[in-house]
């Protein structure tokens, strides 16, 4: 069975290419992805799963960083003129970009995957060394751009699906197959978990595709897991004051831009932490209107992190009482929105171990990194779905997925060897499940 999964995945390999370059050039950031949600879900109907869309997905109370109604409807109206399944669309508008694939196979284990399908807020390089400019895939959207590998992820998602499918008389459980929005700012994942689709999965899965940067990972295509990435708090502070001219009569004003760079020097304060490494950053601030007018409104776009999740609530806590305290001092009012979330994230062995074992066992054509795990950096929204699983009793692996890049992710000439990495991933994650279904231990 291994080696008809193995040849399955490897005869998607154009198929898996096409789609990639598509969700690449129609590139759509976190809750914008009403165009590549439709497709997804068309592709699945026709596959034969069963398909919950749109709100059936996401809790929409549990959003976290949503665009504001206007420029909703205008990706929506875009995704419509790019091709968008007019029979899925309207289920999306509005935000609500997940997709779930359910495979029901009889008794067993229920295994879910996480495939993230969020472009970056990013202008695609376009000169002419660019592989997808010069073949004629890179994005058509200003400001969004695939630049982490999403499109791929999205296209293996698929493939797995098409795997899957091929060989579900010999699978015993259930499979979901999640796509999520809004993986970048750790936004989407809380609203799929909320929603409850996590609440008895015994597995899940989820993989990134990653650039090769030791001599190990030139020799590997595959980790079996990887661990240690930062738990984070995103969150909005905006600050609102009174006008006032700041000349004539600057004592009938409150100064909002003031009472945020208050805020700002303090952020960057904060005390260390020997339980915990943390981190803190102000990325953003804009306020005010005129050099002779008192600000009456300042916004702070800022995130904490922290090497344990305890650090990081250590970091969130002292922001609130920073962000509180500097605007009292200034007389101005304040409110906090938080924007995005994740926890700390760690594979669990028992299941990186199994997963070295099947791609060293059975998969001739993959092969496995010598480390079981995978130092992380960053954050990582999957780490929502991982603690769900896990805080259940079930067990939770990332993998990454080594390949050839042209860049580092987040940068405008981001690329990767997709006829590499793609079959290679969908054979991974097939056999994977394959393994856990076929022999894995009966559901109680």
């Amino acid at each position: 069975m291994y080696s008809e999964i193995e040849a399955l995945a490897e005869g998607l390999t154009e198929k898996l290419m096409g789609i990639r370059r598509d969700f690449h050039k129609f590139a759509e950031s976190g809750w914008f992805e009403m165009r590549t949600a439709s497709l997804i879900a068309r592709r699945l109907t026709e596959m034969g799963f069963e398909v919950l869309a749109g709100s059936d997905v996401c809790l929409a109370e549990s959003r976290m960083g949503l665009p504001d109604e206007d420029e909703l409807e205008e990706h929506y109206a875009r995704a419509k003129e790019q091709g968008a399944d007019p029979q899925f669309l309207p289920r999306i508008k509005g935000g609500f970009t997940g997709v779930l694939g359910i495979l029901r196979c009889g008794e067993g284990p229920t295994v879910a995957l996480r495939f993230d399908i969020d472009a970056l807020g990013v202008n695609e390089d376009k000169t002419a060394d660019h592989r997808p400019f010069k073949e004629g895939f890179s994005s058509v959207n200003p400001g969004m751009m695939h630049a982490c590998g999403h499109d791929g992820h999205a296209a293996i998602g698929l493939g797995v699906a098409e795997v899957l499918m091929a060989v579900k008389d010999e699978l015993r459980g259930t499979v979901k197959i999640i796509f999520q929005p809004a993986e970048e700012g750790v936004r989407g994942a809380k609203s799929i978990v909320d929603k409850g689709h996590l609440d008895g999965v015994d597995y899940v899965l989820a993989c990134h595709i990653t650039g090769r940067s030791t001599q190990e990972d030139r020799v590997s295509d595959t980790t079996a897991g990887c661990g240690g990435s930062l738990a984070t708090s995103k969150m909005d502070a905006l600050f609102y004051g009174k006008s006032a001219h700041a000349g004539g009569s600057p004592e009938d004003g409150r100064n909002a831009l003031a009472a945020a760079g208050t805020a700002l020097q303090n952020l960057l304060a904060i005390p260390r932490n020997s339980a915990s490494d943390t981190r803190v950053n102000v990325g953003t601030l804009q306020g005010g209107s005129g050099r002779n007018v008192i600000p009456e409104f300042a916004k702070m776009e800022l995130e904490v992190r922290g090497k344990t999740t305890a650090g990081n609530i250590y970091m969130e806590q002292w922001a609130q009482r920073i962000i509180k305290a500097s605007a009292e001092m200034h007389d101005c009012t304040y409110e906090v929105k938080k924007m995005g979330e994740a926890f700390l994230m760690e594979s669990d062995l028992p299941l990186m171990e199994r997963i070295a074992k099947v791609c060293r066992e059975n998969l001739k054509t993959v092969r496995i990194h010598p480390q079981l795990r995978r130092e992380s950096t960053g954050s990582e929204d999957f780490s929502y779905m991982m603690k769900r699983v896990q805080d259940q009793g079930g067990q939770a692996s990332m993998l990454r997925i080594l390949t050839d890049t042209a860049a580092v992710a987040h940068n405008s000439r981001f690329d990767f060897n997709d006829r590499d990495a793609l079959p290679k991933a969908v054979k991974v994650l097939s056999a994977v499940v394959y393994d856990i279904l076929s022999e894995g231990p009966v559901k109680n």
